[in-house]
């Protein structure tokens, strides 16, 4: 099985980083692809050299705010709800020239890694307006020190999403972007099996809600299917956890309810920037925007997982999160 060329870069590496490469142990995905373990959890080559320029040279700022999760568990939706928030003053979720309906949110809301360290375009963080919003897939234990430091007062917003969702929503994400004939099957079987880029997905999970838990203050642990649930009331949580509360003349104008439909599901996959163009969102893959929008519904597992699939992976979240607190 061969990865289409119209979905992944082929990676400019440098010498020494090849080097570094043939230290690590590898493994080859069903995408042809080589994932490489690297502190404890799985990367492609040109991931794994932006990760590591970013570990080396990255330093955050305090009002620094920063959009994490695993793939396919919400990033876009909730760098859209950010971004909105935070900047809702300069741009009401109700003007009809709202950066969000020119633009799409992994546009406004970069990755950290790839977009400061893995193109060729590199961004310039110096020209970022305060607070700087960044997103990143990198798990708690690997961002840079600056971000972890104990003194550090960034913030840091992260949404789960059931496992067996998120799985499917991969398979569905590859299979549209470049990777035609990748089954359910073999995807279920390495996501299973940790490999999936940037897993294995429940250490991935575990690291962030562990942080958040001892410092709630830093890390707010947010659940996709509360989101769903529930939009407005967590809208207004995460913005009382960025320091920007609505008052009370905002509750009243009905601005928490404007910006969930700006950033709902609907709002987003029907705006015409969403059905066109491409977007590069890890540094290795070209996609189409439309890609990022397919149903967004909780409980999609249940129209491609086995029963035997599905009690794998029951096992797996019983194992894993067994005393966490953590119910996915």
């Amino acid at each position: 099985m061969s990865a289409s060329s119209n979905f992944f870069r082929s990676p400019q590496l440098s010498q020494d980083f090849k080097e570094f490469l043939s230290t690590l142990p590898k493994e080859k995905g069903k995408d042809s692809l080589y994932r490489y373990h690297y502190q404890g959890f799985w990367y492609l080559d040109l991931l794994l050299e932006a990760l590591i320029s970013c570990q080396q040279h990255f330093q955050a700022e305090d009002s620094d705010v920063f959009v994490t999760s695993t793939p396919k568990c919400g990033t876009t939706w909730l760098k859209a709800i950010a971004f909105a928030l935070l900047n809702r003053r300069r741009h009401p979720a109700a003007s009809g020239d709202h950066p969000l309906i020119s633009s799409n949110p992994h546009d406004l809301v970069p990755f950290l890694e790839m977009g400061l360290y893995g193109t060729s375009k590199a961004l310039d963080i110096a020209s970022f307006p305060s607070p700087r919003l960044l997103a990143t897939h990198v798990p708690y234990s690997s961002l840079p020190e600056s971000i972890r430091s104990s003194g550090s007062k960034c913030k840091i917003l992260y949404v789960a999403r059931d496992l067996k969702d998120a799985l499917v929503s991969e398979w569905h994400f590859l299979a549209r972007s470049g990777v035609p004939d990748l089954t359910v099957a073999e995807t279920f079987k390495e996501f299973c099996e940790g490999l999936s880029i940037y897993g294995p997905f429940w250490d991935h999970v575990l690291g962030y809600w562990k942080e958040s838990l001892e410092n709630p203050d830093r890390v707010l642990f947010l659940k996709y299917e509360d989101m769903k649930a529930r939009p407005a009331a967590e809208v207004r949580r995460v913005a009382e956890f960025l320091g920007c509360p609505f008052s009370a003349e905002e509750e009243e104008a009905g601005e928490v309810d404007r910006i969930v439909e700006l950033c709902s599901f609907e709002g987003l996959s029907g705006l015409e920037v969403n059905k066109k163009g491409k977007q590069e969102v890890t540094g290795v893959a070209i996609v189409d925007n439309s890609s990022l929008f397919r149903r967004g519904e909780v409980g999609d597992w249940k129209n491609h997982l086995s029963p035997e699939m599905t009690k794998r992976i029951d096992r797996i979240v019983e194992e894993k999160f067994c005393g966490s607190g953590l119910f996915l």
